[in-house]
């Protein structure tokens, strides 16, 4: 795919990007080389390819699941202003 110096004045403008005629040449080589690497992109074969999710292959050192922090929802719900079978009742805000 090759875009026009029409093409490059219409995105400029749908991005509202000022560029003026000096400039179109040189962002028309600019984008189609841009489009072209990604042409060359689409071509390679990744056909049994597994998605990676890092470029390196590491692995992450977990910790362990436990609470570390003892339960104190009683203590903060003592000084709530409306509790209900342990929930805090807050005023409808939302009409």
């Amino acid at each position: 795919m090759s875009l026009t110096q029409a093409d490059v004045r219409r995105i400029a403008r749908l991005a509202r990007l000022q560029v003026n005629d000096t400039e179109v040449a040189e962002v028309e080589q600019k984008l189609n080389g841009i489009l072209g690497l990604i042409e060359q992109l689409q071509a390679i074969d990744t056909e049994g390819v597994e998605p990676m999710s890092h470029a390196r292959d590491v692995a992450l050192r977990l910790r362990e699941d436990v609470a570390t922090e003892t339960n104190r929802r009683a203590a903060f719900q003592a000084v709530a202003p409306a509790v209900e079978n342990g929930l805090y009742l807050v005023p409808k805000v939302i009409e």
